[in-house]
């Protein structure tokens, strides 16, 4: 039997969306995909819908958020919806039972300074390690895309971006999210903190962009948006910082 291929789908959703342009869900429905699809001769170990469970942590569990996904849900055929909520304590009486048993865990943005410090209180950094290695696609936006790299800019703390670099490392590399955001300077920041060694070597996604990675090595970039790029940051030698654009393919 084929090992269970590990899976992280990490993305930068739609802040500002125009007219006929396709919204953050087009990347949950991408996330979605990875797990229903069979990948090296491996095939889901369980018939009928996928699981999916939705972690709202980084937002505080704010029901408008698990309101408005229970919403996109309920229409679609094929998936089933859970949500872990975390305060003010779990919302299932064995928390490593439940994620390990999905076939998606989807991450809510936010904060993802406080995202980590309430996952390590509930001991969730080890039990999403082991869905990780069994072949959960582990999958979310912004911070929910920052927590499986090393770290990244966050506005957690302030609105003056700063360094994040507790993230759970899964993958060995920084993370930028929202790199292309007018009114905010996270493509420099980013790129200063890399250049400083203050932040891995890493990844770069502008809105609407994700980047799937098939145990620690970047599979594929893609995109929701025409003409949107993800980009490969590293510090240069002697100092400064050099890029690579990577072309995602277009979803």
């Amino acid at each position: 039997m084929a090992s269970p291929v590990r899976q992280i789908f990490a993305f930068s959703g739609v802040l500002e969306s125009g007219p006929g342009e396709k919204e953050s869900f087009a990347l949950v429905e991408h996330a979605i995909s990875l797990a229903a699809r069979p990948h090296a001769g491996q095939a889901r170990e369980h018939a009928g819908p996928t699981r999916v469970c939705y972690v709202p942590t980084a937002v505080g569990d704010a029901q408008a958020a698990i309101d408005f996904y229970q919403g996109e849900f309920a229409a679609r055929a094929g998936v089933q919806l859970s949500v872990l909520r975390l305060f003010t304590q779990p919302s299932v009486p064995d928390v490593a039972a439940h994620l390990l048993g999905q076939d998606v865990i989807l991450v809510e943005g936010g904060s993802v300074v406080n995202l980590m410090a309430v996952w390590r209180a509930h001991g969730l950094p080890r039990i999403l390690r082991r869905c990780w290695a069994a072949g959960v696609v582990l999958a979310g936006a912004s911070a929910g895309s920052l927590c499986w790299h090393t770290g990244g800019p966050t506005d957690s703390f302030s609105d003056r971006l700063g360094p994040f670099t507790g993230g759970l490392r899964l993958v060995p590399y920084s993370n930028g999210v929202h790199d292309d955001f007018p009114g905010q300077p996270r493509r420099e920041v980013y790129r200063a903190l890399v250049a400083q060694g203050i932040l891995a070597a890493g990844y770069a996604t502008e809105d609407g962009t994700g980047l799937h990675y098939r145990g620690t090595a970047l599979h594929e970039a893609v995109s929701i948006r025409p003409g949107k790029h993800a980009w490969r940051v590293d510090a240069a030698p002697g100092g400064g910082y050099r890029e690579e654009p990577i072309e995602p393919r277009l979803i």
